[in-house]
């Protein structure tokens, strides 16, 4: 914390640490809440988060619609509707009453797509939830929308494991040191590049960007002090690669003639 305080812009703000469930633990919880930060962590889904959802009445529930649809891991397909509500809630109840730490439970909901055949299906049977204990002051949709954006860190951090970083570490911290610093260069190039490139590969990951952009088949052929670059014929991505190599310069100029 005291270091985050000595960032630029940082004096005076409240600092919100954002985690998944992993982190959903008393000494994670309170540590960041004793050194005065928020917390945004996703909920276990246990018995006393169900029974707390299961006080929400069903006119507190909010519509929402996502800019960008988003990945349901439970149910495996995209979403870009839901519903969200927050109901107070205090965490670790079973530890001393010192240790318990009072917030709210914010919590989305979507349909569940495989209901079960009973004659009356109950709350959890009708819909998914995901829920995560905040203590910050922000409202209900934009807690929610704050929440969700840990989950970008998370996929940078995979796409990193399974690029550079999947060789540390080497048993040489200096080493390490400076291959970490050239990884996140590249991985920062590539998605640039990416992005220029236009919006098919924008999220792509590093993997599919270096297959389709990088690694071309291509072949090199000089004449008359002139590189000419022969391209894949029936190329999916001509238009991207293209655009891309306009973008950073093209071809140079022709050379004057005497």
């Amino acid at each position: 914390m005291a270091t985050l305080r000595r960032l630029p812009g940082m004096k005076g703000s409240r600092v919100l640490l954002r985690a998944d469930s992993a982190f959903y633990g008393h000494a994670t919880i309170s540590a960041a809440t004793r050194a005065g930060a928020a917390v945004s962590v996703t909920a276990r889904m246990d018995p006393a988060i169900k029974r707390a959802i299961a006080t929400i009445p069903d006119d507190a529930w909010e519509a929402i619609e996502y800019t960008d649809a988003i990945y349901d891991q439970d149910t495996k397909r995209w979403i870009s509707t839901a519903e969200v509500a927050e109901v107070p809630f205090t965490a670790f109840t079973s530890r001393k009453k010192a240790e318990h730490i009072d917030g709210r439970l914010v919590v989305r909901r979507i349909p569940e797509l495989n209901q079960k055949n009973f004659d009356q299906p109950t709350l959890f049977d009708t819909h998914r939830f995901h829920a995560f204990f905040t203590t910050s002051t922000l409202d209900t949709i934009t807690a929610d929308k704050t929440h969700r954006g840990h989950a970008i860190i998370e996929q940078v951090n995979a796409d990193l494991k399974h690029s550079a970083l999947a060789h540390l570490p080497s048993g040489v911290f200096t080493a390490n040191a400076a291959w970490l610093v050239l990884a996140v260069i590249a991985f920062n190039l590539t998605r640039a590049a990416a992005t220029i490139a236009g919006t098919g590969l924008a999220k792509a990951t590093t993997a599919t960007i270096r297959h389709k952009l990088v690694t071309v088949p291509a072949r090199i052929a000089s004449s008359a002090r002139r590189i000419t670059l022969h391209l894949p014929d029936q190329w999916p991505w001509e238009t991207a690669w293209t655009a891309l190599f306009n973008h950073v310069g093209g071809s140079p100029p022709p050379a004057p003639t005497t």
